[in-house]
């Protein structure tokens, strides 16, 4: 048996440049060699916490070539353990042999392809001028949101807001030597309606964006409400947005942002403009003109973790 690679998170953390990898995600989505099946999800009780957590089984597999899947669990409680939310593991394999040639750690690739992908995304969404930023949520996905979409458009100033406010300083002075500048606020009304996008990375079950707020032109990228019983953003924001998503397999199934819209009516399917692999493809279009309000939901795809490892296997190979 081949030796298996055994990547972490060091490693990931230190050789990511988002402007290859959105170029490896854009090949992806456009060229759609992969096959993608719907993803596992399930949610468990932890009572000693007073909340469900999630495992979520990831495949994907490009045939005769490579595969791999993600085991990744959900912990919204993990705070107090003082560990991310997120934790998990991808094994990537030899598609043709079935050998396993990498185990990684899948919390930083989670973050860097989710990053990634939402920055992909608002380059065919926000506007090219794009100069201010808000960041809603200061997890582990924030840094990443804010290098990512500042690797796609010109980037000045990012507004961070966070539940709990020293937590926004801190990355606010972790990001002190980008080349954008960064400001912790109290609240997330004293900025919303003057940044050109919002970004939005949180487990909140009660939205978050409010439509009473935006201005035209702004791009919205909501990352987190992963589960059809979560949202970021109202329904006066989808009666004001064009609508786009990750993908269609996931994103009309797995978040309130998209489910809760659709069964109470306020969304209709055919409504929802275009997904990652239809704009990748040109098969549709992105933003229409500069006061078009543009909404992007992302739920994840096993597609995007399958590119990641590939990227990141490479680079380990060539090291």
């Amino acid at each position: 048996m081949d030796h298996i690679l055994q990547i972490g998170d060091s490693f990931i953390e230190q050789n990511t440049i988002f402007s290859e990898l959105i170029l490896e995600l854009k090949q992806s989505f456009s060229n759609n060699n992969v096959i993608v099946p719907l993803r596992h999800h399930h949610d468990f009780p932890n009572p000693e916490v007073s909340a469900d957590s999630t495992l979520l089984l990831m495949p994907a597999w490009n045939p005769s070539k490579i595969a791999g899947v993600k085991i990744v669990t959900v912990s919204p409680e993990n705070s107090q353990f003082g560990l991310p939310s997120i934790q998990g593991t991808y094994i990537y394999f030899d598609a043709l042999k079935g050998t396993v040639k990498a185990i990684m750690e899948a919390k930083s690739l989670t973050v860097k392809r989710t990053a990634a992908a939402s920055a992909l995304a608002s380059s065919y969404l926000s506007r090219k001028d794009s100069k201010s930023m808000l960041m809603i949520g200061t997890g582990a996905l924030s840094i990443n949101l804010i290098k990512a979409h500042a690797s796609v458009r010109p980037i000045e100033n990012v507004f961070i807001w966070g539940r709990n406010f020293k937590k926004a300083e801190a990355i606010a002075k972790e990001l002190k030597n980008e080349k954008f500048n960064v400001y912790p606020i109290k609240t997330i009304e004293e900025k919303i309606s003057e940044v050109d996008i919002v970004s939005c990375a949180t487990l909140s079950k009660t939205p978050l964006v409010l439509g009473a707020y935006l201005k035209s032109g702004q791009h919205l990228d909501l990352v987190g409400a992963y589960k059809p019983d979560m949202r970021e953003a109202d329904d006066d924001t989808i009666k004001k947005a064009s609508i786009f998503i990750d993908t269609f397999q996931g994103g009309l199934k797995e978040s309130g942002d998209i489910v809760i819209p659709l069964k109470n009516g306020t969304l209709q399917e055919k409504d929802i403009k275009a997904d990652l692999f239809q704009l990748c493809s040109n098969q549709k279009s992105g933003r229409q003109n500069k006061d078009e309000i543009t909404f992007f939901k992302s739920v994840g795809h096993s597609l995007e973790d399958l590119t990641a490892a590939t990227y990141y296997y490479n680079k380990f190979k060539n090291d």
